[in-house]
């Protein structure tokens, strides 16, 4: 069994994932643009002039598949509830993808030394997911 996080950017997908592959090196599995579908869906799923947005994606970051999509393309992203984990092994590192993911983004917890990690802080980047970015 495996849990996979879906994630909707509602419009935003394709510069998520760009900016995923340059933060944390996400490789695209696959992609599937909404005028790709068999059948279009309705106008009530998804506004007219939508048909190149992202209706599925897998990106692999690191052993994990993340797979996104622009949903209904409503607009703005509602991550909440959740954060994501990157896992990194040294201090250098941590602190660069924590700034990265930073840059546009809200801080909720600075990086730096706590009782369990080298380094640990978290974040939200600029699409307003929540990260965890910890030294093993």
């Amino acid at each position: 069994m495996q849990v996979q996080p879906y994630l909707m950017f509602n419009g935003r997908c394709e510069e998520a994932i760009e900016f995923y592959k340059r933060v944390l090196g996400a490789k695209v599995e696959a992609l599937m643009r909404y005028k790709e579908a068999p059948q279009p869906p309705p106008s009530e799923q998804l506004p007219p002039g939508n048909e190149n947005k992202v209706m599925h994606s897998s990106l692999r970051i690191g052993d994990t598949v993340v797979m996104a999509s622009d949903g209904h393309c409503s607009g703005q992203t509602d991550f909440q509830g959740f954060s994501l984990t990157v896992s990194v092994p040294d201090a250098p590192t941590a602190d660069r993808i924590f700034g990265e993911l930073s840059d546009g983004g809200k801080v909720q917890m600075p990086m730096g030394k706590t009782f369990f990690s080298e380094r640990f802080g978290m974040t939200s980047d600029r699409f307003g997911l929540g990260w965890m970015v910890i030294v093993q």
